[in-house]
């Protein structure tokens, strides 16, 4: 499967996001990020952080959701056009994701 999930990564980093072929792109980026489990990153909203007194395994949760974010926030600004990169460079996936179409 890591051969599998490297194709898909350099798939996404061929056919860099250029304004115009967002669906496209956007099909890859799901595809590979299903494949990697962090899909949950671009669907979900990002959790509050857990009180001090909170229990391990939900800051735990909260530091993987954390983590993951920011890998696929990298991923997909690395998949970006130079210029989509700079519009886009100060916020995180789930952000990119939600953010209208026209947007992009």
């Amino acid at each position: 499967m890591a051969n599998n999930n490297l194709s898909l990564r350099s798939l996404l980093e061929k056919e860099k996001l250029n304004g115009i072929n967002f669906l496209d792109w956007f099909r890859n980026l799901r595809n590979f990020l299903k494949q990697e489990r962090k899909e949950y990153v671009i669907e979900e909203l990002i959790p509050d952080e857990p009180a001090a007194n909170a229990p391990r395994a939900e800051k735990d949760k909260f530091k993987k959701h954390m983590d993951d974010m920011l890998d696929v926030s990298g991923l997909m600004l690395a998949t970006m056009s130079p210029e989509l990169q700079k519009q886009h460079e100060d916020i995180n996936a789930y952000e990119i994701d939600t953010k209208p179409q026209g947007d992009i």
